[in-house]
């Protein structure tokens, strides 16, 4: 059986800890499955934010949304070994967090639907602007309008809110979001343009989607601390 290595890194390992961070995934998948599992912080504080807002858009509240994302990073870890790398770690992992959210709400969801010609648009306006240059006064959200945002995200059926959290606040590209949700390209855009369009007289261009469901550092040095944890403690072993 291979040796398992403490998980409490010295300072050279927390030297490696930011060069790895600068490296692909794939590298650090390959460390940890060579026995040096104290790298999978480095997947854990990395994908952090994708799930907490996965699972803050499927209608859970923040100690649920904790709970099942601790319970994917150790099914992720768990079953390292199988990840084929097909697509991205953070594409797996997010297909993770959604079957458990999927398991606690007991609901279906994510059914293929036609698009209309009044639905569908190739060429869909972003509801973010991404342009770096604007105005540093509009980059600052108040604390009440973030709460509008969320707010009027949960009045959006699922399937349609789902789709809008992996394409606009997670940033996956519509092909890794129909691979997440096992639906079609086509579907990806009707129900992002039909989810922008619920949207769009409560929210403005000017707003950024990290402020949106933020996961504060606080919550990630705890999520990342727990699930180091218990993989240390309950002996938790990737399966080859």
């Amino acid at each position: 059986m291979r040796e398992k290595k403490a998980l409490s890194p010295d300072n050279s390992a927390m030297g490696s800890f930011r060069q790895v961070e600068t490296t692909t995934d794939s590298d650090v998948i390959g460390k940890i499955l060579a026995g040096e599992a104290e790298f999978f912080e480095v997947l854990i504080r990395k994908n952090n934010p994708f799930l907490y807002k996965t699972g803050r858009s499927y209608g859970f509240n923040h100690h649920d949304t904790e709970d099942l994302m601790q319970e994917a990073f150790i099914a992720a870890y768990v079953n390292l070994g199988k990840f084929q790398q097909r697509s991205s770690f953070t594409t797996w992992v997010i297909q993770i967090m959604l079957n458990l959210c999927y398991k606690k709400t007991h609901k279906s969801s994510f059914k293929n639907e036609k698009p209309t010609s009044s639905t569908f648009k190739e060429t869909i306006t972003p509801m973010f602007s991404t342009d770096q240059q604007r105005d540093s006064h509009q980059a600052i959200l108040s604390r009440e309008l973030v709460h509008v945002i969320e707010t009027a995200l949960n009045y959006i059926p699922l399937d349609y809110k789902m789709v809008f959290s992996l394409r606009e606040l997670i940033g996956l590209s519509t092909a890794e979001t129909a691979e997440v949700l096992d639906i079609t390209e086509t579907n990806v855009k009707v129900r992002l343009n039909r989810a922008k369009h619920m949207l769009r007289e409560r929210i403005s261009k000017r707003y950024t989607p990290t402020d949106i469901f933020e996961f504060n550092l606080v919550y990630c040095d705890k999520i990342t601390a727990n699930v180091m944890q218990k993989i240390t403690t309950a002996g938790f072993q990737n399966h080859l």
